[in-house]
């Protein structure tokens, strides 16, 4: 949980960010900015602010904006009641991004994962995103990523987002941030 200034420098600093990649948004959407420290109150390491431009039952488009260093945890997306979990392109668009999925585990990585329990990260193939780089995942493929020592902004291209249903290996993890008044 965080409170509610920590969610409003949060997303006055995130603004900024996409100010710096050049990306516009609305004021909607600046209202309706998502700020996920994942229930660990550690958002400075843990988290993710996003803007959802549209998410239908057919696509998804979102913009991820992360402060340096922040890490979002290793998770993946389901099939749910028999149609695929989300397959997503992230496009980095400003920064630089560190990338983690399944593979033979990258010898001099560029980063670590924040501490947490044993088993929350066991991807470590790194795949690292400059602007204009991109990467798809297929459906329920583990990956988790962290943001370079400027910060960064990505795009998501995807599926159907269901937050909801994403089964992160840190049981800790709570998906729907919550704002304490």
């Amino acid at each position: 949980m965080i409170t509610r200034e920590e969610h409003t420098c949060a997303v006055d600093r995130a603004i900024g960010y996409l100010d710096q990649a050049g990306i516009v948004i609305t004021d909607e959407e600046r209202q309706n900015l998502e700020v996920a420290d994942m229930g660990l109150s550690e958002l400075a390491r843990t988290g993710l602010e996003i803007v959802v431009y549209v998410n239908t039952e057919r696509c998804c488009a979102k913009e991820l904006v992360m402060f340096p260093g922040q890490t979002c945890p290793e998770h993946r997306h389901p099939s749910i009641d028999g149609v695929p979990g989300k397959e997503e392109t992230f496009r980095c668009r400003w920064g630089e991004v560190y990338l983690y999925v399944p593979g033979r585990a990258t010898s001099d990585p560029k980063c670590a994962p924040p501490p947490a329990p044993a088993g929350a990260y066991t991807v470590f193939n790194e795949v690292v995103l400059k602007p204009g780089d991109q990467y798809t995942l297929s459906p329920n493929t583990l990956h988790w990523f962290q943001a370079g020592p400027e910060g960064a902004v990505v795009s998501e291209f995807s599926t159907r987002s269901r937050d909801d249903a994403d089964i992160f290996s840190d049981a800790r993890i709570q998906r729907a941030p919550e704002v304490a008044d």
